[in-house]
């Protein structure tokens, strides 16, 4: 899995599926869960298969999350904030 090269400096506080976590301000999401050892995203919508991010720059939208309640965001896009909620996208929303 993805192991940080500096410590975090800045730290944002926010929780992925109830669980507190930290990353670096200035992170995206799919780089705070990455390293806070998260491996699966989202549940493809016809298998239910796990899937994680692919391309890391917005193109395959295999990173796809529910952030703060709202759907389909892409966590390879959104800058972490403060007090962020995510959740793992499960199927189409």
């Amino acid at each position: 899995m993805y192991t940080r090269s500096e410590p975090v400096t800045t730290p944002v506080h926010f929780t992925f599926e109830g669980r507190p976590m930290q990353a670096q301000a200035g992170e995206t999401v799919a780089a705070a869960l990455l390293a806070g050892n998260v491996g699966a995203f989202r549940d493809t919508p016809v298998s239910g298969t796990a899937r994680a991010p692919y391309c890391m720059m917005g193109t395959c939208f295999e990173c796809l999350v529910t952030i703060d309640g709202r759907p389909n965001r892409q966590a390879c896009m959104t800058e972490i904030r403060e007090g962020m909620a995510v959740t793992r996208q499960k199927g189409a929303a």
